[in-house]
């Protein structure tokens, strides 16, 4: 889940439209929901999930969604499980991950790939927590990111450290799974963002009267969910041998009837370069 606004919608006193959606690990929408003027994501988090089945589903979400009443409504209403990542907006349960003991981990899970004008390493680790207090519903295990990117183009290098909590138990995620769970999101706010502002320019967009943008976001939407075009081959282009014979009839041999009476017949036998209306006139005569 991530949130977006449409910042071409505001108009003098009217904020700009925030849009609330939930999105599949591969970035495709499946529903979307307008945040009201003067309140937040938070308000909106059940209504936008209740009326969808996510028995087993895992449910990824930044810090702002990292709610003690979220995950109770993920968990013991909906049968789902949850990865929210800890920032400084829960504080205290933000010092008791950054306390627990990272360096002795032993269950580690290195990726590392090249891509987009730089290399990226990352690490993920994990670590059971039930059991020492972190006070949060239905925990099991915390995960620490470290991603290490280096700029191929100015030797630029840059660190960031990401923590996480789950519901799911070391059985159910390594650190493999729990990494990707972790980079579904990041792609999903690529698709949410970076797409729809570069590719279409939703940012840009001065729709915003009524249900306007967000009609206009769905829009866009579809046309990302869109599966990919196919180039068709080249030996594939050319029309099929029946359709070929329906569009250009094999000539007919000499000796053929009608090929005969359209010889003979003078109303037929038209000299070369005599218009349409000479054709009509010499026929009525």
């Amino acid at each position: 889940m991530d949130g977006k606004t449409t910042r071409g919608s505001r108009h003098g006193e009217v904020p700009a439209a925030h849009l609330l959606a939930a999105m599949t690990a591969d970035g495709r929408t499946i529903t979307q929901l307008r945040v009201p003027d003067k309140t937040n994501e938070i308000t909106c988090f059940t209504a936008l999930l209740e009326r969808h089945d996510l028995a087993g589903v895992t449910v990824t979400a930044d810090a702002l969604h990292t709610q003690r009443g979220h995950v109770r409504f993920l968990v013991e209403e909906k049968k789902a499980h949850y990865l929210l990542t800890v920032k400084a907006n829960q504080p205290e349960l933000h010092r008791r991950l950054r306390a627990l003991p990272w360096n002795d981990v032993t269950a580690r899970r290195y990726d590392r790939e090249i891509g987009h004008g730089r290399r990226e390493t990352r690490v993920t680790r994990a670590l059971t927590v039930t059991g020492l207090g972190l006070n949060f519903p239905h925990a099991v295990q915390a995960a620490r990111i470290l991603r290490h990117r280096t700029n191929l183009a100015t030797g630029t290098v840059s660190r960031q450290t990401v923590d996480a909590i789950t519901d799911l138990t070391s059985q159910e995620a390594s650190p493999e799974r729990l990494g990707r769970l972790a980079r579904s999101q990041w792609t999903i706010e690529n698709r949410l963002h970076c797409v729809r502002d570069t590719t279409f320019a939703e940012d840009a967009s001065k729709i915003r009267t009524g249900h306007g943008p967000e009609n206009m976001a769905t829009l866009r939407n579809l046309a990302i969910n869109a599966p990919p075009h196919r180039r068709v081959p080249q030996h594939r282009r050319r029309p099929p041998p029946r359709l070929l014979r329906a569009l250009h009839p094999p000539a007919r041999p000499p000796g053929h009837r009608l090929t005969s009476v359209l010889t003979r017949s003078p109303d037929f036998a038209t000299p070369l370069g005599i218009d349409r209306g000479q054709r009509r006139r010499r026929a009525r005569a």
